[in-house]
């Protein structure tokens, strides 16, 4: 007789309900279990057989992750986005557990991948930089926003500077629009030096992975977005083929056709005159894509100033220490 045993977990903050299914998918058990380590721990191990897990991505998907892979055979993180099922009818804990093991047991979930344990400290510390450098970048456009809410023209970064802050807040007449402006300025002045710490600590943990050291050899990818390339990407061994890689960046074609074919005098034709939409995919990491939509243009200008150094026969690194990368030593495309 087959012990396969196939589980699916609506996980919450503070409970997960749980359901177990056979591999002829008569419901075995049901229970609300509290989200504690010990009380997870307990219901696997209590479970004999060949044990297959699957809950959704969330919160608290890495954390359960790590936790119950040492106790059963195979775990699925998986993306609802992609399962039908999971959105259709009626929607409880309960019912999404048990759909969870149905679809668990005839294999239609899609995974999320989840791996790489010696990555996560570079992975966080990725998180922690850019979200401290997205929280910065939106104070800073609330500054100007408000400016620009008075008519006060405020170009460049002058705006941002100690030494020029009493001078800004001297042109915002109206008293509550410059206690505004000077909540906005004592935030930015605790980002930044967040940030800088966030960044030091982020290159400081690069540092111990090979993969970042290669990748610097890649024309415009210096240590910082080789870095975050490692924490988004973790290993290209995840993908199948580049174009997976494409898809997760968010620069996939999609195609979306209708009326593609016709009948004319009973033939089968295709249609000339069809509705075709074509874009880049919105499934995707858009951290991801903002690191490769800036390459091409960084590219450009080192390839500009190469050009000027050949041509000038000027030393490489003069006062431009990232200019001596081994990839500057290789033949260049002609002007």
């Amino acid at each position: 007789m087959s012990q396969e045993k196939y589980i699916g977990m609506d996980v919450h903050q503070a409970t997960v309900s749980a359901a177990v299914r056979d591999r002829n998918g008569n419901l075995l058990m049901e229970c609300i279990l509290e989200t504690k380590a010990d009380t997870l721990l307990e219901f696997v191990q209590g479970l004999h057989g060949t044990l297959s897990l699957a809950f959704e991505e969330g919160t608290l998907a890495a954390w359960l992750h790590d936790l119950l892979k040492p106790h059963v055979n195979r775990v699925v993180v998986c993306d609802s986005r992609k399962a039908a099922l999971l959105r259709d009818g009626n929607k409880s804990d309960r019912i999404d557990a048990r759909n969870l093991s149905e679809l668990l047991r005839t294999n239609q979930l899609k995974p999320v991948y989840h791996g790489e344990h010696g990555l996560r400290t570079l992975k966080e510390l990725g998180r922690s930089y850019l979200t401290v450098s997205k929280e910065m970048t939106r104070t800073m456009n609330r500054i100007k926003s408000l400016y620009r809410s008075w008519a006060i023209p405020c170009p460049g970064t002058t705006v941002y500077a100690p030494r020029y802050r009493r001078q800004w807040l001297a042109k915002i007449t109206e008293p509550g629009a410059r206690m505004r402006a000077e909540h906005l300025y004592e935030q930015l002045d605790h980002l930044q030096p967040i940030r800088v710490r966030a960044r030091r600590e982020f290159l400081q943990e690069s540092n111990k992975h090979d993969a970042v050291k290669r990748l610097r050899q890649i024309p415009s990818i210096g240590q910082i977005r080789a870095a975050l390339l490692v924490a988004l990407l973790q290993t290209p061994h995840r993908f199948r083929s580049k174009r997976q890689i494409w898809a997760y960046s968010g620069f996939a074609i999609e195609t979306h056709d209708s009326g593609e074919y016709r009948y004319v005098r009973g033939k089968l034709q295709r249609n000339r005159e069809r509705i075709t939409v074509r874009g880049l995919n919105r499934n995707h990491n858009p951290d991801l894509k903002n690191i490769f939509k800036e390459q091409p243009s960084r590219l450009a200008a080192d390839l500009a100033l190469c050009r000027i150094f050949m041509k000038h026969e000027l030393p490489w690194g003069c006062g431009q220490p990232w200019l001596a990368l081994p990839w500057h030593e290789k033949s260049l495309p002609s002007p």
